[in-house]
């Protein structure tokens, strides 16, 4: 014993704090029976992936439906792969779609809590506190082999068929003396300190997955590096203390660590701290040649959540879309309470999926459409002309030229009680609007095959006679319906089908004529409120241009 805490020493003169000091100074949180205490713990070593935003929905809504705690955590120990700006890219991606947090990272630039800091880079005194106790007790140990060194084991064990890895008889340092390491720290070897790991492979370690269920795997055995040769520890051990020091009660991550769960549970429990549940998130899917496969940065634009504000879809349609990819029963639980916010949905981890649920664009542009048509024009105009201003500042210039203007054409067929479900993403008003700003619109004169450019002139010259845009829309098709029989037309629908020998069409097919002279569309909104909102000089303009090109 005594030689370990001469090797402890040694290894980390500095540190001159012990755990308890810790864990006095992060005691217990004071919350509900119940209540849950998860995190979002991503490394700034790229964008904010879809994946990563699902994770921390998952998180968010476990922690709030029980009366906990949601905290971001910024796990930095991987200095070489960080780049720049990726905490600000992350943090400010998670706020933009409505990913708030408790503690921890609650801004881009701005930690809160009484757990933190909440940058492991700012935390390494007490990773190495702990490490230190380890070493004391025979837990851990100073290893000096090189990457070439280890690299040539790798090689020789691939060679051989053995499991590859530093246990057992390939731990070269694991009973390395006090005076050993002592020489070769003076000889100016650099090291790192692993583990000593007391498993055997031949040992089963069972745990109960939140979401996959009852697992079972090989306890773990490998003498696995705690800290690097900087003093920053590695991704297991930084975790395994901070989530026991955070009072991390659930650790809801992707399911490419539940490999690692056996050497977690091992720190956890040679540490002397109770181990968080474990619950191992499936990946988001898409389906190429019929077969499924991860969501990939490489092939797939939608990986990134860039993408996804970029395009313009709302953070409450991309949540919202979540939420049925993350529950199996939330779309019915959405039918029966259709104004309620997603947070009042009872979510279960159970009735998530253990194989991966896939991306589906159709039913993301759907959903989304749904959602958009619940937003009244105040907050469509407040929420289009924010994402036009910073991602297509020219058609940003053209919706704020006149607000009142943009607020009335945005209105239509909105502020009602069935409104239209025809914007998705806020990229696509552009063209949706396009025809209410002279800038944008493009004349489209393409008619119904059952009338002839003859019959559309006169038509649009009497129609030119007798608008009158203080018509409701009542008055306003009458006028349609009086012109009909004038040339042939049915002023009903239903007249047109009992004797369709006896007409041309029907009065509807006029009003597409109108339409077309009018939008350069076949399909709008009200046409009566859009010849309003245009104003009777662009209106007279624009139908004078279709008879001349007639």
């Amino acid at each position: 014993m005594e030689q370990n805490k001469k090797m402890a020493e040694l290894l980390l003169p500095a540190v001159n704090k012990k755990p308890q000091y810790y864990e006095e100074l992060y005691p217990q949180r004071k919350l509900p029976d119940g209540a849950r205490v998860t995190r979002i713990a991503p490394s700034p070593t790229g964008y904010l992936h879809l994946g990563t935003l699902f994770a921390a929905l998952i998180n968010r809504i476990t922690a709030a439906s029980t009366g906990g705690v949601f905290y971001t955590r910024i796990e930095d120990t991987d200095k070489k792969r960080e780049i720049e700006g990726g905490i600000a890219d992350i943090i400010g991606g998670l706020l933009r779609f409505g990913i708030t947090a408790d503690e921890g990272f609650v801004e881009e630039n701005r930690q809160a809590g009484e757990y933190g800091p909440y940058r492991q880079s700012q935390r390494a005194e007490i990773y190495q506190t702990y490490a230190k106790e380890l070493i004391e007790r025979g837990l851990a140990y100073p290893c000096f082999c090189t990457a070439g060194e280890l690299d040539e084991v790798r090689k020789i064990q691939e060679k051989n068929k053995i499991r590859t890895g530093y246990h057992g008889e390939w731990a070269k340092h694991r009973n390395i003396t006090y005076e050993e390491a002592k020489a070769l720290i003076n000889s100016g070897k650099p090291y790192v300190i692993r583990l000593k790991s007391p498993g055997s492979e031949q040992n089963t370690v069972v745990f109960e997955d939140c979401i996959k269920g009852k697992i079972e795997m090989p306890e773990n055995d490998e003498d696995f590096v705690i800290l690097k040769s900087d003093g920053i520890p590695t991704y297991h051990f930084a975790h395994a203390v901070d989530d026991h020091l955070m009072r991390t009660t659930h650790v809801l991550r992707g399911d490419e660590w539940i490999s690692s769960v056996p050497k977690h549970l091992q720190l956890f429990k040679l540490l002397g701290f109770r181990p968080p549940k474990y619950g191992h998130i499936a990946p988001i899917m898409k389906l190429e040649n019929g077969a499924k496969r991860k969501i990939s940065k490489r092939k797939d634009p939608e990986a990134a959540v860039h993408f996804f504000a970029e395009q313009g879809y709302d953070s409450e349609c991309v949540t919202e879309y979540l939420m049925t990819v993350a529950s199996s029963d939330f779309e019915d639980w959405r039918r029966a309470n259709p104004d309620k916010p997603y947070g009042e949905f009872k979510f279960n981890l159970k009735k998530m999926s253990v194989s991966g649920a896939l991306f589906d664009r159709d039913k993301l542009d759907s959903v989304s459409k749904t959602v958009v048509s619940t937003f009244d024009s105040s907050a469509v105009f407040k929420k289009l002309t924010s994402w036009a201003e910073e991602f297509d500042p020219d058609f940003g210039k053209i919706l704020t030229a006149n607000p009142e203007y943009t607020r009335r054409v945005l209105s239509i067929d909105r502020d009602v009680s069935k409104p239209r479900k025809d914007i998705a993403k806020w990229s696509d008003a552009k063209d949706y609007f396009s025809y209410f700003f002279e800038t944008l619109y493009k004349p489209d004169l393409t008619l119904p095959e059952n009338i002839s450019r003859g019959d559309a002139k006169l038509f649009l010259q009497k129609y030119q006679a007798a608008y009158d845009p203080s018509d409701d829309r009542t008055a306003w098709f009458e006028k349609i319906k009086s012109i009909a029989p004038k040339l042939g037309f049915a002023e009903e629908t239903r007249e047109y089908r009992a004797n369709p020998d006896k007409y041309k069409g029907h009065a509807g097919d006029l009003s597409t004529v109108l339409r077309t002279a009018v939008t350069g569309r076949r399909n709008t909104p009200d046409l009566c409120e859009i010849m309003r909102v245009l104003g009777y000089d662009t209106c007279i303009a624009r139908i004078g241009e279709a008879i001349n090109s007639l």
